[in-house]
């Protein structure tokens, strides 16, 4: 029963993260588009704010939460948090870009936040990645998955911790405790917190970083938070 709220809930935030409409054309009049295109940048500005203060407020939980699985080096001084879905094709592909940096950087810290929005077994995926974690082998279990290529299925999940090493009965056990349960849920709490509605998403030393994945340059945004 619980595993089904989890799944309904992921099915409401991505409702929330589906794309708007898009917007109208600017006005033909050159005073009007820019009094439009001011507006825009002054409530993407004020909307900005917000959620640097969101960040903020909640830094202690998203950084240092012992129950988020952490790679890298845990005593870095600069944090890296990531929300992602093993479904995510968008965060399959910047996921070699992200692990470079912090495998060449051990000044970073990088935490996993499982946030399994988009299909039914995205969830099972992140249950299965943090029962991985009891046995010692969360990163071996998430690289893999993370490379693993078309449509995901609760075989293939399976078949991937067996692939790794993982004792699957155990596996499958650890995937129901109560501690699985309350980490995805204070993932969904804190991506709501923050207005984080779709993967990936990254929190850079305290600072979210937008806009098309594929364009992140995390070690200029590390860079960026040493300063």
């Amino acid at each position: 029963m619980m595993f089904r709220k989890i799944w309904i809930a992921s099915l409401l935030v991505a409702a929330l993260s589906a794309p708007a409409a898009a917007a109208p054309p600017l006005p033909a009049d050159p005073r009007a588009a820019k009094a439009v295109q001011d507006y825009l940048r002054l409530q993407q500005a004020e909307q900005d704010k917000d959620r640097a203060e969101r960040i903020t407020a909640r830094l202690d939980a998203l950084e240092n939460n012992p129950a988020s699985p952490v790679l890298a080096n845990p005593q870095g001084f600069i944090t890296i948090v990531a929300f992602f879905d093993y479904t995510c094709p968008y965060c399959k592909a910047v996921e070699p870009r992200l692990m470079r940096l912090v495998d060449q950087d051990k000044r970073i810290k990088l935490v996993m936040k499982e946030f399994p929005i988009l299909t039914k077994a995205s969830a099972i995926a992140a249950r299965a990645a943090l029962a991985a974690n009891k046995q010692g082998k969360y990163r071996a279990f998430h690289m893999a998955m993370m490379r693993r290529e078309g449509a995901l299925d609760e075989a293939g999940i399976f078949e991937t911790a067996r692939a790794v090493g993982l004792n699957v009965g155990r596996l499958r056990r650890d995937m129901t405790a109560p501690d699985i349960n309350e980490e995805i849920i204070a993932n969904f709490n804190l991506a709501r917190g923050i207005r984080v509605f779709q993967t990936p998403a990254y929190i850079v030393g305290g600072r979210f970083v937008s806009g098309n994945s594929a364009d992140i340059d995390f070690a200029r945004e590390v860079a960026a938070a040493k300063r």
